[in-house]
């Protein structure tokens, strides 16, 4: 009698676990799952957060197979414009994680606001998928367990043009922004050396227009050293520091090196034909047909190619849909995390993996060499090679 109790009150446990199971799926399907956006609408970085924008939505169009929904759920995108300000980026995610009720985030634009962000997640137990913003730090030191991020960081940015121009015999300058961005970016591109020499580091005020004071001092410093002379510049957002071009640089036997940017910023680089680099993205390199998809689609949208940061946004998207599949829809933090640690994803550069150790997309990167042709209003980047993951050794900084 008592063996029958007992049985009967096992199949009523598994009955009602079974029920609590059932219901707590049901709750899910159906409901929206939201995704916050906090980006840089306005402000500095205005021109990279709307390619980021952009290509988010584009992204999440084409993953879904134009539904905008997974398992049955539809996604929401909610947006929020930081403006470039890290107080006002944490309060906007607090926000958006508390009385939006998202279910996880993405952005934000500036490595700064970044920074102040990852806490928030930590806080609320909730990812944030990091795209585009670049600072080590963010993947590094200051890292937790609920970041991922889909752009690049700076020791990719750095470890890549360094593969692209270390070469022995070669003296090399580095211009850059004062703020974490250029910072952190002068540090890996550093490390990254091996053959050429460092002489000098030049960091000047995220919105410096007049750039001669700093040239001259980078001129100082390699005007009479002996073999190939290089200033490698890192800069993002507004001024023009390839204007220290028209300082006579080839007096000096001066080059300048650089990575990608948005085509409207290359437009600098017509009067630069043959400076080598290396970049993250540009429209006509990578062949796979995520990108052909993008890239026919922007032009049918927008009459123009996609940039820099519109594929940043459309590899954010694939990554977040990539997932979502994998959880069923489920937007549980911790199946989402089980889910995307290690997982790969198809990108408009090719396949994406992120890192277990930190979240971090091992991506391929592009060593190009400047072309000036008439039919673009911009330098166009040709691929001399891609550079893979495995080319590169881009260390582990978190503290995991």
């Amino acid at each position: 009698m008592q063996r029958r109790r007992l049985h009967t009150l096992a199949l009523a446990s598994l009955a009602a676990g079974a029920a609590l199971a059932a219901g707590a799926a049901f709750g899910q399907q159906g409901k929206d799952i939201r995704i916050a956006h906090v980006y840089s609408k306005t402000g500095l970085l205005e021109a990279y957060g709307k390619q980021t924008q952009t290509g988010l939505l584009m992204g999440l169009q084409y993953a879904t197979g134009g539904t905008m929904a997974v398992a049955g759920r539809k996604i929401v995108l909610i947006e929020k414009d930081d403006q470039g300000k890290p107080d006002l980026g944490k309060s906007l995610l607090a926000t958006a994680y508390s009385d939006d009720k998202a279910d996880l985030a993405v952005g934000p634009t500036s490595s700064s606001v970044a920074l102040a962000m990852l806490p928030v997640a930590e806080e609320y137990k909730k990812i944030l998928l990091v795209e585009p913003a670049v600072a080590d730090a963010i993947t590094g030191d200051k890292w937790n367990k609920y970041i991922f991020r889909t752009g690049r960081n700076s020791s990719q940015d750095a470890i890549s043009n360094a593969v692209a121009i270390d070469k022995a015999g070669t003296t090399v300058a580095t211009l850059a922004q004062d703020n974490a961005f250029g910072r952190d970016g002068v540090k890996a591109f550093k490390e990254a050396l091996k053959s050429a020499k460092l002489a000098h580091e030049e960091y000047l005020p995220a919105a410096t227009t007049d750039f001669t004071a700093g040239a001259q001092r980078l001129i100082d410093r390699l005007k009479d050293q002996p073999g190939r002379k290089l200033i490698w510049i890192l800069w993002s957002g507004s001024g023009n520091p390839f204007k220290i071009a028209d300082l006579d640089l080839k007096r000096h036997g001066i080059e300048i090196a650089t990575g990608g940017n948005i085509l409207p910023a290359m437009s600098a680089y017509k009067n630069l034909p043959g400076m080598e680099g290396a970049t993250y993205y540009y429209f006509g390199i990578p062949k796979n047909p995520v990108n052909e998809a993008l890239v026919a689609a922007h032009y049918q949208q927008f009459k123009a190619p996609p940039d820099f940061f519109t594929a940043g946004g459309f590899s954010a998207a694939m990554a977040l849909v990539a997932a979502l599949k994998k959880t069923d829809g489920d937007t549980g933090t911790h199946k989402l995390i089980a889910a995307m640690e290690g997982m790969s994803f198809e990108t408009p550069k090719g396949t994406m993996t992120f890192r277990k150790e930190d979240h971090q997309a091992l991506q391929s990167m592009y060593h190009f060499k400047i072309r000036n042709d008439p039919a673009f209003a911009w330098g166009v980047p040709e691929l001399v090679r891609e550079i893979k993951p495995a080319d590169m050794d881009i260390p582990v900084r978190n503290k995991r």
